[in-house]
């Protein structure tokens, strides 16, 4: 039987090099009381030789591991969780650290069991993920480290928590619309359980009444589903026949929308214009007229979180609500309004 190498231990890296082992600890730890040419051949000696520092036995050293767990309820909710966890992973391996991630599939046990887990593993901070910008008790008190909230905010104001900015988005929404031309603008919408569901309704409103124009009938709320878009279009439609735009809380509901104003004779963006939300692209992209949406640029709140980690970790203690601004992406599903009755 083939016999295993000998792992290459430090001793090796520092007799290689020319310097005692203590030397050669500063030198890869970028410790500045190393001359920049010895630490350079030391470098190169870790190099020839593939050393692989034991990062468990730095972290005991330093007091810190360059690892954080990353907590979520939901994972299964990947539309929403994944771009966020992509975006802190990213961010985090930039600096050489490492993701530990775990899913309590919202079962409070679960979750405890977790937090001890990761903490046993020293883990230097936690990221905790949500699923929906939604309010969410604090874990602060059962974690000694730092903690960022990620797509979701902490009831505790002294922490520090990284949100979609749900009312900045719909304003993009309502803004484009106006200045299309569009004054005859209805809002059909999913729970209004949802915090962001209320938020966007609410900013909507605001825009039109800063413009001076009503918003057509009431905010439509129901389900974040394509069966809600087609059900609300035809009602809306019954009561409000001269409706020509209509800003939706979701893409699934703006592609619903689009299907119904299809069977009932009305042409998009001709005839009504449509906004979404989310930029959920496999749908976005693919419905007929593509949709103009809004992106919520969850990738980047999650660098964003992964970045207030780190003022963390260094000591500068923030707390309170960061939103992330969202962006409008402009499709064929709008146009400027015709007074005629069709866009040009």
């Amino acid at each position: 039987m083939a016999r295993r190498h000998a792992q290459v231990t430090l001793t090796d890296v520092a007799k290689r090099a020319g310097v005692s082992v203590a030397t050669a600890s500063k030198a890869l730890n970028e410790r500045p009381e190393v001359a920049p040419a010895t630490r350079d051949r030391v470098r190169q000696a870790a190099e020839e030789l593939a050393f692989h520092p034991n990062v468990l036995a730095r972290g005991l050293i330093s007091g810190n591991t360059r690892t954080v767990g990353l907590l979520t309820d939901e994972l299964s909710a990947a539309r929403f969780a994944i771009p966020v966890l992509l975006g802190a992973e990213n961010a985090l391996g930039n600096e050489q650290m490492s993701v530990l991630l775990c899913d309590a599939r919202g079962d409070a046990i679960r979750r405890r069991h977790y937090i001890r887990t990761l903490l046993a593993r020293q883990v230097d901070g936690f990221i905790i993920l949500g699923d929906s910008n939604q309010v969410r008790p604090s874990l602060s008190g059962e974690i000694p480290v730092p903690v960022v909230y990620a797509y979701c905010e902490s009831d505790d104001p002294s922490d520090l928590s990284v949100i979609a900015d749900d009312a900045g988005g719909a304003r993009l929404a309502a803004e484009h619309l106006v200045t299309l031309g569009r004054r005859k603008i209805a809002h059909i919408t999913g729970d209004p359980g949802y915090r962001a569901a209320r938020d966007r309704a609410a900013a909507m409103i605001e825009v039109l009444d800063a413009a001076g124009l009503p918003l057509v009938g009431e905010p439509l709320f129901g389900q974040w589903s394509q069966r809600w878009g087609r059900h609300a279009t035809a009602r809306l439609l019954a009561t409000h026949p001269d409706v020509d735009a209509i800003f939706c809380g979701s893409d699934q509901i703006a592609s619903g929308v689009t299907e119904a104003l299809r069977d009932l004779g009305r042409t998009v963006p001709e005839d009504v214009a449509i906004v979404g939300y989310d930029n959920w692209e496999v749908l976005a992209t693919e419905c007929r007229p593509p949709l103009t949406t809004v992106d919520l640029n969850l990738e980047q709140l999650g660098t964003t979180a992964a970045q207030h980690l780190f003022a963390l970790l260094d000591g500068n203690q923030h707390a309170g609500v960061i939103r992330q601004p969202g962006r409008l992406v402009v499709r064929e599903s709008t146009a400027v309004a015709n007074p005629y009755g069709s866009c040009r």
